[in-house]
Formats: C-alpha cells, sequence, structure tokens
C-alpha cells in the first residue's frame, strides 16, 4: 500500500464508474431529497486515464446550508468534513481503511452548469489526445517526485489551458481553476 504522504498514479480501473455510481445511491439514500444532482468528476471518471486511485463525486444542493443539515447521515457512510481552502462548496471526505477513497464536492445548484471540474471532465471524454497530454504530465509530475501539497497546482496550467478551451467551446468565458485560497 503506497504511503499516505506520497501522491500516486494508476492505471484506469475499469471498477471505478461502478464505485462512483455505489457512492451516489448511498448518498441519495442517506439523504433522501438533499441532492439535486450528483455526478462522477474527475479523472476517475474518465475512461482510460491515470489517476489517484480517489473518486470524486460533486453534488448540487440549493443552498449549502442543507448540506450542513445531512452531516450525521453523511458521516454515517463516511463523508466527513474537510476544509482544504476552497470557500465555494463543502467538501467530505471518504477514508476506507485509512486510505482516501473518495472526495464529495458538494456545490450549490446555481454554480452546477458551469463548475469548471464537470466542464474539464466532460472535455477529456470528448478529446482523447488532450486527455494523453494530461496522463503524461501526471506521470511527470509523479515521476519528479513533486510534494503531494503542490501536484495539483503543478497541473494548474494545463488543466487551465484545456478547460478554457472547453469553455470557450461551450460560448462560456474563461475562469481560473485554482480555487484553493
Amino acid at each position: 500500500m503506497p504511503e499516505l504522504s506520497s501522491v500516486h498514479v494508476v492505471e484506469y480501473d475499469p471498477d471505478w464508474p461502478r464505485r462512483a455510481a455505489s457512492a451516489i445511491d448511498a448518498l441519495r439514500r442517506a439523504a433522501p431529497g438533499l441532492f439535486v444532482a450528483i455526478e462522477h468528476i474527475g479523472s476517475t471518471a474518465v475512461p482510460g486515464l491515470v489517476a489517484k486511485p480517489v473518486i470524486d463525486l460533486m453534488a448540487a444542493v440549493p443552498d449549502l446550508s442543507h448540506a450542513r443539515r445531512h452531516q450525521a447521515a453523511l458521516a454515517g457512510l463516511g463523508f466527513h468534513p474537510h476544509d482544504n481552502g476552497m470557500n465555494d462548496r463543502l467538501l467530505y471526505v471518504r477514508a476506507d481503511g485509512g486510505v482516501r477513497s473518495h472526495i464529495l464536492h458538494v456545490v450549490t445548484l446555481g454554480s452546477w452548469p458551469n463548475r469548471n471540474q464537470r466542464i474539464f471532465r466532460d472535455y477529456l471524454r470528448g478529446h482523447p489526445e488532450d486527455a494523453a497530454r494530461y496522463a503524461q504530465l501526471k506521470r511527470a509530475i509523479i515521476a519528479a517526485g513533486t510534494a503531494p501539497g503542490e501536484y495539483a497546482r503543478a497541473k494548474t496550467a494545463l488543466v487551465q489551458e484545456l478547460t478554457d478551451r472547453a469553455r470557450a467551446q461551450l460560448g462560456l468565458p474563461p475562469e481560473p481553476v485554482w480555487e484553493k485560497q
């Protein structure tokens, strides 16, 4: 098992979509009516893409205060609040056997249609050549021994370039992908 202090990526696992669907079903059952939408996002949601083996989910709620009232139900599924410096969402992390397995981003319904994570995922699904560039960058970052806290930042330039392209294709203005304060 890799050390928690290191970042690693693995080859695509065709079981990731099933794991995401299972978590989505459990979340809907645990907090009926809370989530207007829930989707599998991140690299594990892009067929064929290398990824950290963590299932990323994004859920929309009418207001973030609604999710706070369901924290006990989310905790019952192993999803615990986590602060990572993003102030436009609630973040919940699930660790199975002490290893992070899922991340749940809870955002407002009003921001849902234009969320960069959803737009980027869809773009990578439709542009395998850019998904391959992204995979190559991830491997290079890992090979360089980049510290865990710097892994996301090291990907930012390419993620920004591809997200800008995706947003332009949708008729949306560019928006920064780096969200941590």
